[in-house]
């Protein structure tokens, strides 16, 4: 089956096609871990071909200059302010002065010290991101080093709960409790971390990509108002519904869009159909969850909200 990519292209014919195929088969984590392990050990002698330099040896050092705030040198790296501060241990948005070096790392995470014996299936269930991930961000190891990287991640496990509210609760109060489609569909990219298709890095992958029937009905999951309908630079044929409680839901790659800006949808409401797919490609649909932050409207895991949305 050749899967489609709007947000996030083919593999070209390389290693990198183990792990998109891992991916896209279902397979479990500490499998992918250990086929790309398995492909770095079989290509021998140069590590370096087959996989991108480690996080920690592209962490930079910014000294502060006159006028900076820790938002603007965020900005300028295009990293969370968050992140720079769990990279400088003692940091502060109020201690910040001029002359002092920060550590930036090149994406958003966090550097964690390993515990002896520890697997990279251990590290990634502690930390919620797959094990092929971490094993490739950090250079493919041979064995798992005493510090590594964690993309994705400001937290560490047992010091900050994810919400003093059950899931399961959570789950039951917000407005998001339909499906996008009329049917379940396989899951053809997940959200988080995924490998550029051409470029020695990881890209972060908003959303999910659903199969689904060229012409198929899109649905609203949940009631609210439509914010944006139509033609968008990244997304393609795009609408955008706000929902209660700060969340928002976006559905990409749309043929036909049948609702207008300003209108109030209940769950279950058509907002448009898949879109017919040019040449030799899969249909498919795309769908985000997002939250209203400071930072912006910032993307979620939509099977925290959806759990239907799971991997088929």
């Amino acid at each position: 089956m050749m899967m489609v990519y709007r947000f996030l292209a083919a593999a070209t014919v390389s290693w990198r096609v183990l792990l998109l195929s891992v991916v896209s088969l279902g397979l479990v984590q500490s499998a992918a871990a250990q086929s790309l392990a398995s492909t770095v050990a079989d290509h021998g002698a140069d590590r370096s071909t087959l996989c991108p330099v480690p996080a920690l040896s592209r962490v930079v050092a910014h000294r502060i200059t006159a006028g900076e705030t820790l938002d603007s040198i965020a900005q300028q790296y295009g990293v969370l302010p968050v992140t720079i501060l769990g990279m400088n241990p003692g940091a502060s948005p109020d201690s910040l002065r001029v002359g002092r070096s920060l550590r930036i790392p090149p994406y958003n995470g966090i550097q964690v010290t390993v515990s002896p014996g520890q697997t990279w299936q251990q590290l990634a269930d502690a930390y919620r991101v797959r094990a092929d991930v971490l094993f490739e961000i950090n250079g493919c190891p041979a064995t798992v080093p005493d510090e590594i990287f964690v993309p994705g991640v400001n937290w560490f496990p047992g010091i900050m709960p994810p919400s003093t509210t059950s899931d399961s609760t959570r789950r039951s109060t917000h407005p998001l409790q339909g499906y996008p489609l009329p049917n379940p569909g396989t899951i053809l990219t997940g959200y988080g971390w995924q490998p550029h298709h051409d470029r020695e890095e990881l890209v972060f992958h908003s959303g999910v990509t659903l199969a689904a029937p060229a012409e198929t009905p899109v649905l609203a999951v949940g009631p609210g108002v439509v914010a944006f309908a139509g033609a968008h630079d990244t997304y393609g044929t795009l609408v955008v519904i706000n929902h209660q409680q700060g969340l928002q839901t976006r559905y990409a790659n749309l043929g036909e869009v049948a609702v207008t800006v300003g209108q109030s949808l209940q769950q279950g409401a058509s907002v448009g159909r898949v879109a017919v797919p040019a040449g030799n490609t899969d249909s498919f649909l795309f769908f985000e969850v997002r939250s209203n932050t400071s930072l912006g409207w910032v993307a979620r895991d939509p099977q925290d909200f959806i759990p239907s949305l799971g991997v088929r």
